[in-house]
């Protein structure tokens, strides 16, 4: 006789519905007793996303009780592929046009084929820290999570579902930035080097296009204001579940800073640099060569897939190849090293092969 064990409920998945109302859209919660909340007067994609971000963190589970809520139900949120694979991720989705949004757990093999989804950067909350023996010799810090490339790829995929397709490029580059160095309270100081780095010292658009979609508060009201650093506001609650470990965001902001404009011919074109950041954070750190569905970079970039290979044309210079095939929809590229681009930029000839098309 085979004894049977009761196993520990482990449903990690939460719905939020948007219904329309006569006095604007009212957030209905599945789980909980948000039945009817209106949200006059407030971002409803704010609110769905800091009120999920509260489920996830509030039902905290250790990684190795996690699993892959979209497999314990059929696989239904996706279309069919060879099964569940990979590390659990915590998925956002969303539906019907906005009107539903699910976060849940899902396997890198669901969350890769899920439309209208993107991957949540994890959520580890911190236990409550217990004071420092100051009679021991502080140690150095060792990182903690992803590192910075994976870090970087996984805003860029929370971005692409979090901004509507309108929102610029620039904006784009300067949302990553205030994510990675946002604190716990959700603020974000910005010094005059960084600014000048996205080169928004004196441009206000950027700021405007993010405060209109509510997504920070703080946007300069005159360029001499820019230039002394700012101090902004985030807005979005879901990015309030990121990792705590502040200084490995920062870290990864300045990875994301030192390449997205060094592979770029034109520098002051944030197209350009949102592109050659994009890749860069999705190709092999070592060979450089990347493999990526084109409408999924196309996404990330604010871009439709028809607007992307003039780009690429565009940063042809930082390409050993590049190429789109036709049969899966895939984009392939290889990019140069830093030696090859060194020798470029001081007009030498190298070892690299015409960017092919």
């Amino acid at each position: 006789m085979r004894l049977c064990t009761a196993r520990p409920a482990a449903r990690r998945a939460w719905t939020v519905e948007l219904r329309p109302g006569s006095g604007g859209p009212r957030l209905v919660c599945r789980q909980c007793d948000h039945r009817g909340v209106l949200l006059a007067g407030v971002s409803a994609r704010s609110a769905v996303l800091e009120h999920l971000a509260g489920h996830a963190r509030g039902d905290v589970l250790p990684p190795h009780l996690r699993t892959c809520q979209c497999h314990e139900r059929g696989c239904r949120w996706h279309p069919r592929h060879r099964g569940c694979a990979g590390p659990i991720r915590l998925l956002l989705a969303r539906e019907r046009g906005g009107r539903l949004w699910r976060l849940a757990d899902a396997c890198t093999a669901c969350a890769s084929v899920t439309e209208q989804a993107a991957v949540v950067p994890e959520t580890v909350l911190r236990a409550a820290a217990t004071l420092p023996d100051l009679t021991l010799r502080r140690r150095r810090r060792c990182p903690k999570g992803p590192g910075d490339q994976i870090r970087v790829r996984e805003m860029l995929s929370y971005l692409a579902a979090a901004l509507p397709a309108h929102v610029g490029a620039a904006a784009r580059l300067l949302a990553m930035q205030c994510a990675l160095r946002m604190d716990s309270e959700g603020q974000v100081r910005l010094s005059a080097g960084v600014l000048r780095s996205l080169r928004l010292d004196r441009d206000p658009l950027p700021w405007d296009e993010l405060e209109r979609e509510r997504w920070l508060r703080g946007m300069p009201t005159a360029p001499e204001s820019a230039a002394r650093g700012m101090v902004v506001q985030i807005l979005d609650g879901a990015l309030f579940a990121q990792s705590p470990a502040r200084p490995d965001r920062r870290r990864a902001a300045d990875w994301a800073l030192r390449t997205d404009g060094g592979r770029c011919v034109d520098t002051s074109d944030p197209s350009l640099r949102l592109v050659a950041l994009c890749l860069a954070a999705h190709a092999d750190s070592l060979t450089g060569r990347g493999c990526v569905e084109l409408d999924r970079i196309a996404r990330e970039c604010g871009l439709v897939p028809a607007a992307l290979p003039p780009v690429l044309d565009r940063l042809a210079v930082s390409f050993a190849s590049w190429r789109v095939t036709l049969a899966s929809g895939d984009l392939c590229w290889e990019l140069l090293s830093k030696g090859d681009l060194r020798q470029r930029a001081l007009g030498r000839p190298g070892g690299a092969t015409d960017p092919e098309n």
